[in-house]
């Protein structure tokens, strides 16, 4: 069938189709929502097909420029489709148009959401499924791809870019988009009704503190006092669940930093954004196809240690290597950041110390707490609420050990009946953002070691005349 006849067809059966979802009412007569069929879907492989027929090496040479590659692309895309014969209005041709350069030099149906500003996650459950989250909030979209084969090789062109391979034998892997955003993906065998990719998008330009403030994620006197925290060498544990923010908090914790220290920055794909000028980044590697190579995470913590860091800021935590963490912390290394998930500072402590147990090493259990007393001094735990905003609901201080327990006190803690005072919040009586993160009324007991750092803390922040707080510095403090 000549490509004039393909224009002809999907046309035809363009417009006899429905916008409408199909229903599917198999499987015990319960209705599914399927993916519509695409009218265009062969005529896309087929000029697909002669695009990179005619165009051949020059997609992979590395010599062009995105911008020179991408203009002749789409001259050549317009080219193949007038060559059809058959007339197509501007916006069938517009769509054919960008949907295959998509494809071509970008990863298809996912574009138009990662283009997407006030999209932050993609979600692909197999081919036809895709949700994404907008202001916290999951839907599905009409997005889908051909088959499982395209989804695959849109899986492989995301992990190919930085040495990473997904197959049988690894079906597993995490990976990162050229601007940072984390991609997660798994394949068969072990996802069952097709592949399943996750992307968790950054903005562009990396949220600062007072973008915080402005969502709510946090008051403006916490704010400085989190910072005066960083500037005087007090270790954080930043934790939360999945999709709570903590990479974000971690990203405008470590914004405080000075310019003057050395920093090492350790990830399994690299997403923190720091601006600093004496950053060194590290990013663990998987083992390669014969099972060999690993590079851990455990194995750059302890390796960043030659490396004369002033400070050791750790994406997440998450086996053994909180071990090595610790030691660091309690070495001369004070002052470090890391993640972990947890559903609370309590729990957050006690995970801490259920990796440390998986490192294999023969400690008693009071000795790797005595261990993560002396290494941690504040815990700051952040949620995703109910209505899909983020929010700071614990700023902890890890006090020290008493008998066998380590003793634990909140100096800022989330109270739901308080009104938000946030710029960017709407006070909703149904919405979980009229809650406020709010004083306990007791202050900290390294407020001395702050001193000592020359950082001086308004002890007004602690008591309940807290929100009359000084106004927040703009700009990192130096």
């Amino acid at each position: 069938m000549s490509l004039s006849q393909r224009l002809d067809q999907a046309r035809r059966s363009r417009e006899a189709s429905t916008e409408d979802s199909i229903i599917d009412l198999s499987n015990s007569g319960k209705a599914k929502r399927v993916a519509p069929t695409d009218p265009y879907a062969d005529l896309k492989r087929e000029v697909h097909a002669a695009l990179v027929e005619k165009l051949g090496p020059e997609l992979y040479d590395s010599t062009i420029t995105e911008a020179e590659l991408a203009r002749r692309v789409r001259a050549e895309l317009h080219e193949v489709l007038e060559r059809g014969g058959t007339p197509l209005s501007v916006t069938e041709k517009a769509r054919l148009a960008q949907e295959i350069s998509d494809d071509v030099l970008g990863y298809g149906p996912l574009e138009p959401y990662l283009r997407d500003a006030d999209v932050t996650e993609i979600m692909v459950n197999g081919p036809s499924v895709i949700y994404v989250e907008r202001h916290g909030k999951l839907s599905r979209v009409d997005g889908a791809f051909t088959n499982d084969q395209h989804l695959r090789r849109t899986i492989d062109k995301i992990v190919g870019r930085i040495g990473r391979r997904v197959d049988e034998s690894s079906p597993m892997v995490d990976a990162r988009l050229p601007d940072g955003s984390r991609v997660n993906a798994v394949v068969a065998p072990l996802a069952v009704d097709g592949s399943a990719l996750t992307i968790r998008k950054f903005a562009a330009d990396p949220y600062t503190v007072e973008d915080l403030v402005t969502f709510g994620t946090l008051p403006i006197h916490v704010a400085e006092f989190l910072r005066s925290c960083v500037r005087g060498r007090m270790s954080i544990l930043v934790s939360g669940g999945t999709g709570a923010g903590k990479t974000t908090t971690l990203n405008v914790l470590s914004s405080f930093l000075p310019d003057t220290e050395r920093i090492v920055t350790i990830e399994d794909a690299a997403e923190l954004q720091l601006d600093q000028e004496h950053v060194v980044r590290l990013e663990s590697r998987p083992s390669n196809v014969e099972g060999r190579g690993e590079i851990s995470i455990r194995d750059l913590v302890r390796n960043s240690l030659r490396m004369r860091p002033d400070r050791i800021v750790v994406g997440e935590v998450r086996d053994a290597a909180a071990l090595d963490m610790l030691q660091a912390m309690n070495t001369g290394h004070d002052g470090s950041i890391c993640t972990v998930h947890s559903n609370g500072p309590r729990d957050a402590l006690s995970r801490i110390e259920t990796m440390v147990l998986m490192a294999g090493v023969d400690l008693p259990v009071r000795a790797i707490r005595e261990q993560v007393a002396s290494a941690i001094d504040i815990v700051v735990h952040q949620t995703r609420m109910r209505d899909g905003s983020r929010r700071i609901t614990h700023v902890t201080e890890v006090v020290g050990m008493e008998s066998e327990i380590v003793t634990l006190q909140d100096i800022f803690a989330f109270d739901y009946n308080a009104p938000n005072l946030a710029p960017g919040v709407a006070n909703n009586a149904d919405s979980e953002s009229k809650g406020q993160l709010v004083p306990t009324g007791l202050v900290p007991k390294f407020l001395d070691r702050l001193s000592a750092a020359g950082e001086n803390v308004d002890t007004n922040v602690f008591s309940s005349n807290a929100f009359g707080a000084p106004k927040l510095r703009s700009g990192r403090s130096r």
